[in-house]
């Protein structure tokens, strides 16, 4: 499989691309990113301004696409900034996959993802999830998982009390609430992939914990 990975230098997109990179089953990695990563005989990571991606690379053409971009309302600054990162990236790399014959779309999304809800992040994943449905992919997979467990390079407010709190209550706590790590969340998506399944699919936090 060819595949290509948007996001590789997040938490999860870090695991995705340290498993495609390993697997037997993936022949190449492109990984279009704003920052040089580390060489691989299988990995291409050009440099890219996601404001204006090239529309003409050959890459495009791939087996499938898996995205885990995505920031913090801390980071963008703005809820403008933050649907553009978390919404219209992803949707255009989409576009151009799919115009270039790329068959399978796997969407690191969110718990909680629902196009009419009244919080903000999850309406925007929500309603990235529904374009992406409607641009009519072979094979498209969202995986949904809750707090993330992993080292990031930046911390995110509260979010290191909330992972002590649900390590401790882990045991006892339905696995929906549970904490999904990093690792387990890249190889769900690195299968939906591989597998490109006919459909659309949704994998729930619970089946990440």
């Amino acid at each position: 499989m060819k595949l290509l990975l948007v996001g590789a230098t997040g938490l999860v997109g870090r695991e995705v691309l340290r498993l495609a990179l390993a697997d037997a089953r993936v022949s190449q990695v492109v990984a279009p990113v704003r920052k040089p990563l580390p060489g691989h005989p299988k990995l291409d990571a050009p440099l890219v301004d996601f404001d204006r991606l090239p529309p003409d690379a050959p890459w495009w053409q791939m087996d499938a696409v898996i995205c885990t971009l995505g920031t913090t309302m801390k980071q963008a600054g703005t809820r403008q900034l933050f649907r553009r990162v978390d919404h219209d990236y992803p949707l255009a790399v989409a576009r151009l996959a799919l115009a270039a014959g790329t068959r399978a779309y796997v969407l690191n999304s969110a718990a909680g993802a629902n196009a009419g809800s009244r919080i903000f992040y999850n309406r925007v994943k929500g309603e990235l999830e529904r374009d992406l449905e409607q641009l009519g992919f072979m094979s498209l997979t969202c995986v949904r998982p809750g707090l993330i467990g992993g080292e990031r390079d930046e911390a995110r407010a509260g979010e290191g009390a909330a992972l002590r709190l649900l390590r401790v209550l882990g045991p006892v706590l339905p696995r929906r609430w549970r904490i999904n790590p990093a690792p387990r969340i890249a190889a769900a998506l690195l299968e939906a992939a591989l597998a490109a399944a006919p459909g659309v699919h949704v994998v729930a936090s619970e089946q990440l914990a």
